[in-house]
């Protein structure tokens, strides 16, 4: 479902990491690294937001880089930071992650925008959100679609207790059927969404995979 392979990423002279490989299966991964260790710049890329230096991503079987609208049909990313449509409302939002995977909103994206209290915000524009709502409303849109791969970096920050429940909730049932890939220092979080606990070490493989 998330395969990448020989993984590479500089800025500048400064070596990010090299040579990280790994498999995801249906399932909860939590990544849990130490700040500075690169694995926001990891999601970010494995997102299709940053370009690698090197390496290879393969979404739902699907190259990032060769046939990237096929492999982000089939993808959902919840950045740490807040979106960059800050002048667009949350309906507008929703309705643009719509549009860009040709599929309606499910009811399943009802449930979380009415679960996260988020009705009442549909109508203001993420400039004006606290950094929980932004959080939340990028959570419900992650459920347009039915990706294949949900990505999120830092997902229980800023929000409530009832929103970390419903973000537990969302990613156990979303993990029956996806990939489910979130990077967090909270392992009670973790534990609670039944994540396998990965770390950068665990995907820095020395060998190369053999592609199927």
């Amino acid at each position: 479902m998330l395969r990448f392979e020989m993984l590479e990423k500089r800025y500048g002279s400064k070596l990010i990491f090299s040579g990280l490989s790994h498999h995801f299966t249906v399932g909860c991964h939590a990544l849990q690294a130490p700040n500075g260790s690169g694995k926001s710049t990891l999601l970010s890329i494995l997102a299709g937001v940053v370009p690698p230096d090197q390496g290879q991503v393969l979404i739902a079987g699907a190259s990032l880089y060769t046939e990237p609208m096929r492999a982000k049909a089939q993808l959902a990313y919840v950045p740490d930071a807040s979106p960059v449509y800050p002048f667009l409302t949350g309906r507008e939002f929703l309705e643009l992650v719509a549009t860009t995977k040709q599929s309606q909103r499910s009811t399943a994206t009802r449930t979380l925008i009415m679960r996260f209290g988020l009705d009442a915000h549909l109508d203001i524009r993420f400039e004006h959100m606290s950094l929980g709502t932004k959080k939340k409303m990028m959570l419900a849109a992650a459920s347009i679609g039915e990706p294949a791969v949900i990505i999120a970096d830092e997902p229980g920050i800023a929000i409530d207790d009832g929103a970390r429940q419903v973000l537990i909730e969302y990613f156990r049932q979303a993990a029956q059927r996806s990939v489910v890939l979130f990077s967090t220092h909270d392992s009670e979080l973790a534990v609670a969404c039944g994540a396998a606990l990965i770390g950068m070490p665990d995907i820095a493989a020395p060998t190369r995979l053999q592609w199927s």
